[in-house]
C-alpha cells in the first residue's frame, strides 16, 4: 500500500489540512532560504507540535553540516531526515549513526544510470525526483525494476498520482506543488491527492 507525504508545509492552516486529510508524512523544509516554503527550526518545532501524532514528521535539509542536521532533527522531534543536496555516502552514514533516525536521500533522475547510482545509496530509503522542487515529472520509463523501496516525487498531483502508483509501485509518493494553488497549500487539493492515493 503506497503512502503519501505532503511536503513544504509552512503555515498552521497547512498542518490543519494534513491532519484533516490524514496523510502519512508531513514535510518541513528547514533552513533553506532559496525556498519560499522555508522554515526556521523554531517555526518548524511549533508546527510539528500541532501535527497529528499518527503523522510522521520529515525534515528536509540541503547541504547542511551533519551535526547541525542532527541537532535540528532532535530539537524539532523529527521522525525522518530527508537529505536533498549533494550529501555523499559517508555523510549519510554519519547522519544515520548520530541521529538514530530514518534517513531518506533524494536523487535527481535523468537516466537509468542515475537510478543505478541511487539504488546503491546507504540511505534507508531513496527518493527519486525530477530535480529540486521543479514541480515537473521526470521520464518514469528510466525506472526499471528496483530491488529496494523508493519514494517517488516530481510533478505529482491528484490527476497523475494513481497512474504513478500503478506504473511504478513506490512505497511513498511525495507531493508538494501538486497540492497547491498560487504557491500555497490547498486543503481541497491535499484531500483529493490523498483520496487518489488511497483508492
Amino acid at each position: 500500500m503506497t503512502e503519501i507525504k505532503i511536503c513544504g508545509l509552512f503555515r498552521e492552516c497547512d498542518i490543519e489540512a494534513v491532519n484533516d486529510a490524514k496523510v502519512d508524512y508531513a514535510g518541513f523544509i528547514i533552513d533553506f532560504e532559496k525556498s519560499h516554503r522555508n522554515l526556521s527550526i523554531k517555526d518548524a518545532t511549533h508546527l510539528r507540535s500541532l501535527l497529528d501524532k499518527e503523522i510522521k514528521a520529515v525534515g528536509v535539509f540541503v547541504n547542511k553540516p551533519s551535526e547541525e542536521v542532527v541537532q535540528a532533527a532532535h530539537e524539532i522531534r523529527l521522525d525522518v531526515i530527508q537529505l536533498h543536496g549533494n550529501e555523499d555516502e559517508d555523510y549519510i552514514r554519519k547522519v544515520k549513526e548520530l541521529s538514530g533516525l530514518t534517513v531518506w536521500k533524494a536523487f535527481k533522475i535523468r537516466s537509468a544510470e542515475d537510478v543505478k547510482v541511487a539504488v546503491k545509496s546507504p540511505a534507508d530509503t531513496i527518493l527519486l525526483d525530477n530535480g529540486y522542487g521543479t514541480g515537473e515529472v521526470f521520464d518514469w520509463s528510466v525506472v526499471t525494476k528496483i530491488e529496494r523501496e523508493f519514494i517517488l516525487a516530481g510533478g505529482l498531483n491528484e490527476e497523475n498520482v494513481a497512474l504513478a502508483i500503478k506504473t511504478l509501485d513506490p512505497a511513498v509518493v511525495d507531493i508538494s506543488s501538486g497540492a497547491e494553488t498560487d504557491r500555497l497549500k490547498d486543503s481541497e487539493k491535499i484531500k483529493a491527492c490523498v483520496k487518489a492515493v488511497r483508492k
